[in-house]
């Protein structure tokens, strides 16, 4: 396929949304108010079924309904970046080009995971992707979940030889990567936080946004924070994130993605706690501290 060069450049902050689900379905009214809800707060963009969006355990009709319904209720109005990843590539392939077809305007393509492939392997796996779309692709480096990440390297020969590769989320909780990833990709190559309490410090050396998990609860203070440190505006930041950073921390460490991110938006009223398995709902001792934690920020109704 042939391609001309993506005119987006990711940047400032994207929802990783969370999938409601009532009675073992998407939740659909909750789903759309939860959009609404980013986009009133000023967010540049979506991102449905990534690893928050529980994306592992929808099949694929259901992973392509909720990208319709999120390109849907977005209406043009920011960024949709649907997760179409897969350690298969053909799987991936696949679900890009859906995507595309249904109207997102970005794919993000998660390192793939269980099968460890080699750098090459990582490299070649992107490649045949980008060859299939003309979608804008944002790579998506997790080694705690896929256990082996896409090196520096690997990304400069990716921008490198795909037009449409364009940015990496990075989510190894290195500050240095970045660094590393500054040194070795193009000027316009963007770069997006994928931890939210390290929002400060990889912008600050390079980073052009942030991918996050807490904005599903607050997207407001999440974009205001993003864009103090895209302006330079860091006495701003610093006064944010210390503010926030105990429920950034909370929300990350209290259980494993989603589950407490989806237990906060459902003790604001907002949705269901219902997951699907292998995740499980917080223990009582969990669920206390985070009532806690949330009440503390007045953000219980």
């Amino acid at each position: 396929m042939v391609h001309g060069l993506p005119v987006m450049r990711f940047s400032g902050t994207h929802t990783a949304l969370i999938t409601p689900f009532r009675d073992g379905s998407i939740d659909v009214p909750a789903f759309e108010a939860l959009i609404e809800r980013q986009i009133a707060a000023g967010i540049d963009g979506i991102v449905p079924v990534g690893t928050t969006g529980e994306s592992p355990t929808l099949d694929t009709k259901e992973h392509l309904e909720t990208i319709r319904l999120a390109v849907k209720f977005a209406a043009g109005r920011c960024e949709v970046i649907a997760g179409t990843g897969a350690n298969a590539t053909s799987e991936a392939i696949e679900l890009t080009k859906e995507a595309e077809k249904i109207g997102a305007t970005g794919s993000l393509q998660v390192c793939p995971y269980y099968n460890k492939p080699s750098q090459e392997g990582i490299y070649q796996h992107f490649k045949t992707i980008a060859r299939e779309t003309s979608l804008p692709i944002m790579l998506y480096s997790v080694p705690g979940r896929s256990v082996v990440e896409i090196s520096p390297e690997t990304t400069a020969r990716l921008a490198a030889d795909c037009p449409n590769v364009i940015a990496i989320k990075e989510a190894g909780g290195s500050v240095d990567r970045i660094n590393q990833l500054v040194q070795a990709v193009p000027e316009n190559f963007a770069i997006l936080c994928g931890d939210d309490p390290l929002t400060l410090p990889f912008i600050s050396c390079g980073a052009t946004g942030l991918v996050s998990v807490a904005s599903n609860l607050i997207p407001d203070v999440m974009a205001r924070l993003v864009r103090a440190c895209l302006n330079g505006s860091f006495d701003e930041a610093l006064e944010l994130q210390k503010k926030f950073y105990p429920l950034m921390r909370g929300l990350m460490t209290l259980d494993v993605n989603p589950v407490p991110i989806k237990s906060a938006v459902a003790l604001q009223g907002h949705c269901s706690p219902e997951l699907r398995l292998p995740l499980a709902p917080l223990t009582s001792d969990a669920s206390a501290k985070l009532r806690a934690l949330l009440d503390s920020y007045n953000l219980l109704p």
